[in-house]
């Protein structure tokens, strides 16, 4: 089976390499985007894009900046997924999207046992507000509140003037809002999770403020759950090498974050960029961005894309599958090495990369 394409056409990983090369170096604003890889290479791609002058962006970048928005500029309290299912006695479930973005969230949180030195008696409460869908109850300890996602903004402003003893409008959900925040203040420690994927920006800060008004009487932290393709840990090498999250460019010889001006879809489509380097490696996925844009594509081998193949597709191994590699580890958010479970002969991005970064007969290092 071939493992590079140009134009669809079966090539040696060489002349992949070579023509990707062309592409990038003729290239007046490249794009790296996608960037669904492990730590390593998150590194090549930074560092690719910094000597090419071009731009980073993560295909879950627009979630992932809610969050970090709201901790830049108003802070948040947190916790790690594992000290929430070890210590919490009482679970704010915050709006829709959480199963999706935790797919194991029954198993790994809500039905998880406590930490054997938990005092006791421990009973773990769990409260779901405006989920997207009805609640079935396993146990006398979960209930829902809120109708609709959409409620969920004013659900929140009611639970807060509750806490802090002020007026509030009426709702129809008025009394199970005033047993909530009795509930919320008994809590030994508390945690409120959320997706920012499915949450605007002014809805997590109200949430994180109704976590720091509940940390004036008792223990309470938030929980955002990250979007896939090893988003947060690509995010994290980005802070570590510019100083900023994505979407930041290098076009001027040195980092600018904007949020706006270097985003991928933005980018495309204006034509500002004329190629884009696109890593999926964690599934095979394809940009969604429309257009005739030249690309080069780092993903699964059978990747389904829009309308025509790719200009170059080389096809990579999955990081913790085909190749060893270092991720972020959900469960204490910090980063681990993670052996291949069944080694094949599919390359890592980072070492696709290196055979791009050979072929530009650069004589600048990549940094590390």
């Amino acid at each position: 089976m071939a493992d590079a394409w140009i134009d669809g056409r079966p090539v040696a990983l060489r002349a992949a390499a070579t023509e990707a090369a062309k592409l990038l170096k003729a290239s007046r604003l490249p794009l790296v985007a996608g960037l669904g890889t492990d730590v390593d290479g998150a590194r090549a791609a930074i560092g690719l894009a910094a000597q090419l002058g071009g731009v980073i962006d993560h295909m879950h970048s627009q979630a992932l900046l809610r969050d970090l928005d709201v901790a830049r500029e108003a802070g948040m309290m947190v916790t790690t997924p594992n000290e929430a299912a070890l210590r919490a006695d009482t679970l704010l479930m915050v709006g829709p999207g959480l199963k999706t973005a935790w797919p194991d969230l029954d198993a790994r949180l809500i039905e998880r046992p406590p930490a054997p030195e938990t005092a006791e008696p421990f009973r773990r409460r769990v409260f779901w507000l405006c989920p997207e869908t009805k609640i079935r109850s396993r146990h006398q300890q979960e209930a829902a509140i809120g109708h609709t996602p959409k409620d969920l903004p004013a659900v929140l402003a009611a639970l807060r003037a509750t806490l802090a003893g002020r007026p509030r409008r009426k709702l129809r959900d008025a009394q199970a809002i005033d047993r909530l925040a009795v509930e919320l203040r008994a809590a030994r420690f508390g945690v409120a999770l959320w997706s920012a994927a499915a949450l605007d920006v002014l809805t997590i800060e109200m949430l994180c403020g109704l976590v720091n008004d509940l940390n004036g009487t008792t223990r309470f932290s938030g929980l955002p759950l990250t979007p896939g393709d090893h988003a947060a840990g690509v995010l994290e090498v980005c802070g570590w090498m510019t100083g900023f999250p994505m979407r930041t460019g290098f076009a001027r010889g040195f980092p600018e974050h904007d949020p706006w001006r270097f985003e991928a879809r933005r980018l495309v489509a204006s034509g500002e960029t004329d190629c884009a380097l696109w890593i999926s490696a964690y599934r095979a996925a394809a940009p969604d961005w429309d257009g005739n844009l030249p690309t080069i594509a780092l993903t699964g081998a059978d990747a389904k894309f829009r309308r025509r193949p790719p200009r170059v597709h080389i096809a990579v191994g999955r990081p913790g599958l085909d190749h060893d590699a270092v991720e972020r580890f959900v469960p204490t958010a910090t980063l681990a090495w993670t052996s291949a479970k069944h080694k094949s002969k599919a390359i890592s991005v980072a070492q696709a990369i290196g055979q791009i970064a050979l072929a530009l007969a650069s004589d600048r290092a990549l940094p590390c």
